[in-house]
Formats: C-alpha cells, structure tokens, sequence
C-alpha cells in the first residue's frame, strides 16, 4: 500500500499582514529598484546630451517644483476619491514620462527642455501618488501591529533603494541611461497593475465634500490642531532642507577636496543606507511607548554628518556617523507613521500627509539653492556648524512641547466605520499615501 505524500504545507503571512498591505509593500519595493537606479540614468542621460552640472540641477528642480506646487492639492484629491485609484492613476502617467523620456535618450534627440518636462511630469505624478499612498499604508493594518508593519515596509523601502542605485549605477555604465530609464517605465507599469488588485470592498463611500478649497482647510485643522504634529512638520522643513543641502552640495565637495572623491562619498552614503535597514530591524522588536519622545530624540544625531563633514574626519569615522544617523531615522520614521496611524482619522490620512509631505520638501531647494552663496559668505565649515547647530536647535524645541513627550502608543485602536484594515485572509480588507 503506498503512503499518500503529506500535503505541502504554504507558508503563510503574518496575521496581521494581510493582502493590501502585501500588495502595497511589493509595488513600493518594485517601484524603488526602478527609481533609485533612474535618478542615476536621468543624471547621466543630461551629462550624455551634452549638459553640464547646472542642467543636471535644473532637470532636478523641474521634477522637485510641480511636487511642491501640487502635494497639496494630491492630499485633498486621494481623500476625496478612492486612493488606489488615484495611486494607479499617477503610477500610469510616471510610466508614460519615464517611457517617453527613455525613447528620446535611446534615440539620441533628448534635448534639455524635453528632459525638464519629462521630469516635471514624473514630479506631478509624485505630487498625487505620495499622500494617497501613505493613507493607504496607513490604513492596511491593525493598530497593535502598525509599527512592526510600517517597519517592514520601510525596509523594503531602504532596501530596494540600496539595491536600485547598486543595480542603476552598473547598468548605466554597461547599456547607457535610456534602458535605465525604460527598466522604470515597466516598474511603474508593473506597480500600477499590483495596486490596481487592492480590495477596497469594505471601505465606506465616502461623503461628498464642499470643494477642494473647504478639504484643504480641514485638513489644515487637524495639522494646527495638534502641537505634536505642527511642531515636527515645522521643525522637519528646515531639517530637511539643511540635511538635503549638507549631502547634495557639501558632502561632495568636502570628498573631492578631503576624502579621495566620489568613491569614498559612496561609502559614506551606503553606510548610512545600512543603517537604515538595521533601524528597520530594531523598530519590528521595538515598540517604545512614548513614540514622539523616542524618535525626536533620535532626531538629534542628523546634526552629526554636518559636523563631521565641517572638521573634516576620515571616510571611515564618517561611515560610522553616518550608519548611526541611518538608524535614528529609521526610529523616528516608524515612530511618526505609527503616531499618524493612531491619531489622524483615517478619512483624512491622505491631507495630513500633503501637508507632512509639503512641509518635507518646500525648503529643500531654496536650501540647495542658497548652500553655494553660503559657502562664499561664510565658508564652507562654518556653513555646515550652521546645518548642525539649525538641527539641534530645532529638535531641542520640539522636545519642549507637551504632547510631544507624552503621547504614547495605544495598545489596541478600534476599527473606525470604514477605517482601518482588518488583516485576516478571510475577509475583505478595508482601505483607505514623505
């Protein structure tokens, strides 16, 4: 008599990590490798065209100014339509720029003005995908589970970005930009398609609204109306934009006069991405209870990497700096989205986002921007002793609001009507978006 063969046993997800959650966190992934490897090729494709550093700069600002320009006016739309049709929405338009723009590079006509508009259009699509996505991540999951899941997501994240320039950067070197750029054309098609299989089936229609104008504001007065939220928005559009100026202007300018060039500049920049997945790590078996207090303490070692960079130190202390600095804002991220998470109705994720989001990135070009005047006026140290000392100043504010120090984490958040998501495989799960 023949034994039957024991049935395969399926691995099965967590409970908690159910099918949006799995479909959202595996189009992220899919669309980092793409995007971290086409920052690279869009550079290169500039270079290749004949442009220089300044129209490699200008095609950036083309892409940065529409996501300023429309990021709030995404959040108000991803709240007022269902999210993950305006995420497959966007995702289709960054397809079709990244095509266009790849097909123009492959054929050797690019020209500047084209490159800045493609560019443009990938922004505005950013603008609308980035608050819908994070409202949709943000109701995927249960309450008690939000921050080991918002982790793993980030480590997807952070690892598919490492991988991405690892990958993008070899590419470019061996088939040129444009299969770069065509590679994430088919990354956007291929995340689109995954988000476009979310389950909104429970999710509660949503009430018609009085205009974009009267979204807008109520999404405003749930910023204003908590100190925790306003204080860290405020103190995140400065920390941004001096962190973002430190690493796009100084930082390779003190590696080309001080550390060896490029080269050792990359290693300092792939430390710190480690240090992002073992923050990562850290924040799926950490759940500290004062969440706000926990990562705005985590906020203050972001004033190191200036501080190295003004004395300069060796490339090795520096990938040391720059690893710790990869955890603690790993900390704060998981710490801030869970904060979001349990505190921001959910029908109203997507515009507090925007205006996160908004306040995230306003400064960085102006930032950028004025980093070479300020170099001329003050020198190059004492501008980046500046960066430092704005981050420190900034953070130690922060940490004199009340709520800041003492909201902490619910054990258990009940469903709101049409809210968060119930993640079991058996039912339909709920959904709702720097």
């Amino acid at each position: 008599m023949t034994t039957p063969p024991a049935p395969r046993l399926r691995p099965r997800r967590p409970a908690w990590a159910g099918r949006n959650y799995t479909l959202l966190t595996t189009a992220a992934v899919v669309t980092g490798l793409g995007n971290a490897g086409a920052l690279i090729a869009a550079a290169f494709a500039v270079l290749e065209a004949g442009g220089d550093g300044g129209d490699v700069g200008l095609v950036a600002a083309a892409r940065t100014l529409p996501l300023v320009v429309f990021l709030l006016i995404g959040g108000a739309v991803a709240d007022r339509l269902p999210r993950h049709r305006v995420m497959v929405a966007a995702n289709s338009l960054n397809c079709l720029s990244q095509a266009v723009f790849a097909v123009l590079v492959l054929s050797g006509e690019a020209r500047l003005w084209q490159m800045a508009a493609l560019s443009a259009l990938g922004g505005t699509g950013q603008a609308f995908f980035s608050p819908a996505a994070e409202g949709m991540l943000l109701s995927s999951v249960k309450g008690e589970q939000a921050a080991r899941a918002f982790a793993l997501f980030r480590m997807g994240m952070n690892g598919a970005q490492i991988g991405g320039a690892a990958l993008g950067g070899a590419l470019v070197a061996v088939v040129g930009p444009g299969w770069v750029l065509a590679v994430d054309a088919a990354a956007f098609a291929v995340a689109g398609a995954l988000r476009s299989l979310l389950d909104v089936r429970a999710v509660a229609q949503r009430e018609p609204g009085g205009g974009m104008l009267r979204d807008l504001r109520e999404g405003w007065r749930e910023v204003i109306g908590r100190p925790w939220l306003w204080s860290i928005v405020v103190q995140f559009s400065v920390v941004n934009a001096v962190v973002g100026a430190a690493e796009s202007v100084f930082g390779p300018l003190v590696a080309e006069d001080h550390l060896g060039g490029a080269r050792p500049w990359g290693l300092a920049l792939a430390a710190f991405g480690a240090g992002t997945v073992l923050g990562g790590l850290l924040m799926v078996r950490w759940r500290p209870r004062r969440m706000l207090l926990a990562g705005s303490l985590c906020v203050l070692p972001l004033a190191l990497p200036s501080a190295a960079l003004a004395v300069p130190v060796p490339i090795a202390p520096l990938a040391v700096v720059m690893f710790l600095v990869g955890v603690s804002v790993e900390v704060f991220g998981v710490s801030w989205m869970t904060a979001l998470h349990q505190e921001i109705p959910e029908d109203k994720l997507s515009r507090v986002s925007a205006y996160d989001w908004f306040g995230s990135v306003a400064m960085v070009p102006l930032a950028t921007a004025l980093a070479g005047p300020a170099e001329e006026a003050f020198g190059r140290a004492a501008s980046l002793w500046g960066c430092s000392a704005l981050i420190l100043a900034l953070t130690l504010a922060v940490l004199t609001v009340p709520d800041v120090r003492r909201l902490c984490r619910h054990e258990t958040k009940p469903v709101a009507e049409g809210g968060p998501a119930a993640a079991a495989d058996t039912a339909p799960e709920p959904v709702s978006p720097r």
